[in-house]
């Protein structure tokens, strides 16, 4: 880890501390505010070199370069920026760098768990630093309204609330570290499929209740530094141009103070992105080169205009304290980046089935042999492909943890799977087979479909047709389909569960962490059963996509449409059993708050963790879905032991998107507010009475 003198490190501190409503200071010198120093900088440059710092140049991989050059005699250093969100990328350096692979940002969503999200921000944050960078673009807080696009593994699942709650937490986890964080893609980049040219055509009110609130909890809350402008179009303008929701949104009703850096060549013209509110092109020679120069030489953009797309830039990395002292590349610590990674990666795994005699966990005293098959028993799958890829520092693979951890007194025998057969006589000659199956999903393309792909079907089919002591392991960063589910006796989603995988995975099997993941999306039974599944809603007809779901986005569409999925939002299992009681829900006070507290009680024999889920219920004149996720709250329990969880409801969580007025409001009348462990579990509920606000 980089090792800095601590009054820098209490600079640094300081000068990070307005991302967090703390006024910065320089320390020994009279203070100058970040936008005043900034200006004062920026009326020194010559105009080529203001272009200079409106785009990125330098040595990227792909061609897309991460490197905004700094201005030596101003004192102006370098700004180095990385992939993200599941870690260090490539960046702004030729060959990328060894990093902690963290699991899937989806696996974070699985968790439930503020604290988890910050921890893997924190983690983030740190390495983007040791490796010289300046900024990560993470988190990624787009919908999974496609649960076949290609970046799902990206986001943190189908609900804007848990969205919003976790992109925050990991947000100040990465801006803690003294670099920036950006939250992306905005909005609605909820498909790959014809990703740089779609049109999306998306009701305000949609917008505004199910695209938008991640992003604004990230401007609000999370004071992100940087917003990162999507691809596709919405309502007739491409969003790097999109002048209603980069400026009236983003800047003016939510007072976003950040830059907004464009995704990718997301740039259309240099015009109409300066107009927008772009302050940043991330491409090498693109429009805010050469044809951006020539607008401000022409006067169709103005020098005040420009300088003020610096300005945001510069003033943020002031306050973060990137100006003063030089940029350092430090060793990574390999042993803390683990030790997140298995901890992500243990507490997000989903056990989705243990039917039976309850085949997990595992005791190592009771087997004498286990066959590990499938394409990732011997290989680990650590991430999805694209922008997001990290270079492992290490990588543990499933097999090799396993027989580890079931000791010398246990025969461990592994198959790839390649030959299906000889899998099934593997398993059916030990006594329990764990198989390892899972997806590939990466930037740039959509799944063909929910289908795993190749043999794997066939695979998990002969295997439990052979032992039917038989394990499921999904490496899925998004659902998929299960033509198998009934015969298969025990099945744990685990994501893409990074560098540690095969560690994590053998302390859940064996039942050294219990598993305490709930879904954070929505398991359809069939192809068919999403709630995209016309081809207006996806992949769109004739190059435009169609919101018509509106509302009806992931657990909400199989609500209103009385739709029994094969699991449901929020659903996960234990190796213990918990139970809800005693529910209380105050009247709201003065500024619309409600005060919702509930007893969590462990009535098994293991200690676990279990997740309490708040749903609120709607007047039907409100026309919401039948319900949404408005709290939750992780709490570890002994056996026997109870807590009792309070959880505060803001008056968002009784309001609704008013587009004729560009406000939210509240509905006069009966809510409901039910507390349960999905969203198909809730066994308790209480009537709040709100009035029209």
């Amino acid at each position: 880890m980089r090792r800095l003198p601590t009054a820098l490190v209490a600079a640094a501190a300081l000068a990070l501390a307005p991302l967090t409503g703390v006024p910065s200071a320089q320390a020994g010198t009279a203070y100058v505010p970040p936008e005043e120093r900034a200006a004062q900088l920026i009326a020194q440059m010559t105009l080529d070199e203001k272009i200079s710092q409106v785009h990125t140049t330098g040595t990227g991989a792909g061609g897309i370069s991460r490197l905004v050059p700094g201005i030596p005699r101003l004192g102006i250093p370098d700004f180095l920026i990385t992939n993200g969100p599941a870690g260090v990328g490539t960046g702004a350096v030729s060959k990328q760098p060894n990093a902690t692979a963290l699991p899937a940002p989806v696996a974070v969503a699985a968790g439930f768990d503020t604290d988890l999200a910050r921890k893997y921000g924190v983690l983030e944050g740190r390495e983007t630093a040791d490796v010289g960078h300046s900024l990560i673009e993470a988190p990624d807080v787009n919908m999974v309204r496609v649960y076949r696009n290609g970046r799902a593994f990206e986001n943190y699942g189908e609900d804007p609330y848990l969205a919003g709650q976790l992109g925050v937490a990991n947000i100040k986890g990465i801006q803690s570290q003294g670099v920036l964080a950006e939250v992306k893609h905005y909005t609605a980049n909820d498909q790959e499929t014809k990703r740089t040219t779609i049109q999306e055509q998306i009701d305000d009110r949609t917008l505004h209740e199910i695209h938008l609130p991640a992003f604004e909890d990230a401007v609000k809350k999370g004071r992100v530094a940087s917003v990162m402008c999507a691809y596709p179009a919405v309502n007739g303008q491409f969003m790097c141009e999109n002048k209603h929701l980069l400026t009236d949104v983003l800047r003016g009703q939510w007072g976003f103070d950040g830059f907004v850096q464009s995704d990718a060549s997301a740039t259309h013209t240099a015009v109409g992105a300066a107009d927008a509110g772009q302050d940043l092109e991330l491409r090498d020679n693109g429009p805010y080169d050469d044809e951006l120069k020539q607008a401000v030489l022409d006067g169709q953009v103005s020098v005040a205009q420009l300088d003020t797309m610096i300005e945001r830039r510069l003033a943020i990395e002031i306050r973060a304290g990137l100006f003063g002292h030089p940029r350092t590349i430090t060793p990574l610590d390999a042993a803390a980046g683990g030790a997140v990674a298995r901890s992500v990666a243990e507490q997000s795994a989903v056990l989705l089935k243990n039917a039976g005699s309850a085949l997990l966990p595992l005791d190592a005293k009771k087997l004498h042999s286990i066959a590990v098959v499938g394409p990732y028993a011997q290989t680990v799958h650590p991430g999805g492909g694209g922008s997001s890829h990290v270079n492992p520092l290490y990588t543990v693979s499933p097999i090799d943890a396993i027989t580890k951890r079931a000791g010398s007194a246990v025969t461990v025998r592994s198959s790839d799977g390649s030959d299906v057969a000889a899998a099934a006589q593997l398993a059916g000659s030990s006594d329990v087979a764990v198989v390892i199956v899972g997806d590939v999903e990466k930037e740039g393309t959509d799944r063909s479909s929910l289908s795993l792909t190749g043999n794997q079907d066939d695979l998990v089919k002969s295997v439990v047709a052979a032992n039917p002591h038989t394990i499921v392991v999904l490496n899925s960063g998004a659902p998929v389909l299960m033509p198998w589910v009934d015969s298969v006796p025990a099945i744990l989603e685990a994501w893409y569960p990074g560098e540690e995988d095969g560690n994590a995975l053998a302390s859940l099997l064996f039942g050294d962490v219990n598993p305490s993941g709930k879904l954070p999306v929505t398991f359809p039974r069939t192809k068919d059963q999403t709630p995209v599944s016309s081809p207006e809603r996806y992949p769109g007809v004739n190059g435009i996509v169609t919101y018509s779901e509106k509302l009806e986005v992931g657990y909400r569409w199989y609500d209103a449409e009385n739709q029994d999925p094969l699991f449901p939002f929020g659903y996960g299992l234990s190796y213990t059993k918990f139970e809800f009681s005693h529910l209380t829900a105050s009247p709201p006070s003065g500024n619309g708050h409600v005060t919702v507290g509930v007893d969590v009680r462990n009535t098994g024999s293991r200690t676990g963790a279990e997740v309490a889920q708040v749903y609120v219920t709607d007047p039907t004149s409100a026309a919401e879905p039948p319900k949404q996720l408005k709290g939750f709250a992780k709490v570890s329990l002994r056996p026997g032991q109870t807590k009792h969880v309070t959880l505060t409801l803001d008056q968002r969580a009784f309001s609704i998107w008013d587009s004729a007025a560009q406000r939210w409001t509240t509905v006069g009348g009966r809510y409901t507010v039910s507390v349960g462990d999905s969203s198909r579990n809730l066994p308790l509920s209480a009537p709040v009475m709100a009035s029209q606000h």
